[in-house]
């Protein structure tokens, strides 16, 4: 069967984030910078135990620099 493109699945945010870290040589711990509430929830979006929130989406556009609306839009 023919998929034109597309993933037979819709990807969690966390895979597309997991790799914009590893591209910018960044870790978890580095972008919390000792923020433990961020961190737990930074974490548990990234394992996908969590979605990605608007707030947590925000935090993302400034630590990364990206515009995370895609992101949120594979959640929908």
């Amino acid at each position: 069967m023919a998929t034109n493109g597309r993933p037979l699945y819709a990807p969690h945010p966390s895979e597309v984030l997991k790799d914009g870290l590893e591209y910018r040589g960044i870790s978890q711990h580095g972008l919390a910078k000792g923020d433990c509430l961020f961190y737990s929830a930074f974490n548990e979006m990234l394992n996908g135990k969590r979605s990605l929130s608007p707030e947590l989406a925000l935090m993302m556009e400034v630590a990364l620099g990206v515009d995370v609306a895609p992101l949120q839009a594979m959640q929908n």
